[in-house]
């Protein structure tokens, strides 16, 4: 069973605290419309997190999640100069989104080109080589979605690097990677684990799922 509501039905929380939460998320997810419309209804003044780019950010994630992995790159030069010179690991994965959509829409050749002039370089660090190797193995398969590596031309996984950039982007500009809302949900994940190692019984783990339906 989980924790009686009773526990914590009476703790005060604040009305600021409340929207600062709901604003922070609306940013960080680039929801422009609706930030601006909640922070004219709720007459906010003075929001703890800035409303930092939401268009750029808004139309980088775009990008990567409609096959334009270059253009997500070029925009997020500007908006974050040497962001993606400082952090491999992102460069390669949206690099390697562009590599994977070209062999989606059957352009072999062009991949093949692309992969020895852009991902080449990569193959000298460890960690890359196995990812690399996945890729260009796709390149065998008549249905690549068939293929062991489905998995790399999922919407999840275009998600996966779509989130994975704009936290970055974020972090670049010395803002927090993660909303209020998602900090908030692991820490109190975070604390009912330590909770549940000291008594089982009397505190169940925490998932959101069953909070909810309480």
């Amino acid at each position: 069973m989980d924790l009686d509501p009773k526990l914590y039905d009476k703790v005060a929380v604040n009305d600021d605290d409340l929207r600062n939460i709901v604003w922070s998320y609306l940013v960080h997810n680039c929801f422009k419309e609706t930030a601006e419309t909640f922070l004219h209804t709720t007459g906010m003044k003075n929001p703890t997190v800035p409303a930092l780019d939401m268009e750029a950010r808004k139309m980088i994630l775009q990008f990567v999640q409609e096959g334009k992995a270059l253009k997500a790159i070029e925009l997020t030069e500007q908006l974050a100069p040497k962001l993606l010179e400082s952090n491999m690991d992102l460069h390669f994965d949206l690099l390697t989104l562009h590599f994977i959509d070209l062999i989606r829409a059957r352009n072999c050749g062009e991949a093949l080109e692309f992969g020895q002039k852009k991902l080449i370089a990569f193959g000298k660090v460890h960690k890359y080589v196995e990812k690399i190797e996945d890729v260009m193995a796709l390149m065998a398969y008549e249905d690549p979605e068939k293929s062991p590596m489905f998995h790399l031309l999922s919407s999840e996984y275009r998600q996966y690097v779509a989130d994975g950039l704009n936290q970055a982007i974020l972090e670049h500009a010395n803002m927090p990677a993660y909303s209020s809302l998602e900090r908030l949900l692991q820490q109190t994940t975070v604390v009912r684990r330590y909770l549940n190692e000291f008594d089982k019984d009397k505190y169940p783990q925490f998932t959101l799922k069953s909070f909810i339906s309480k």
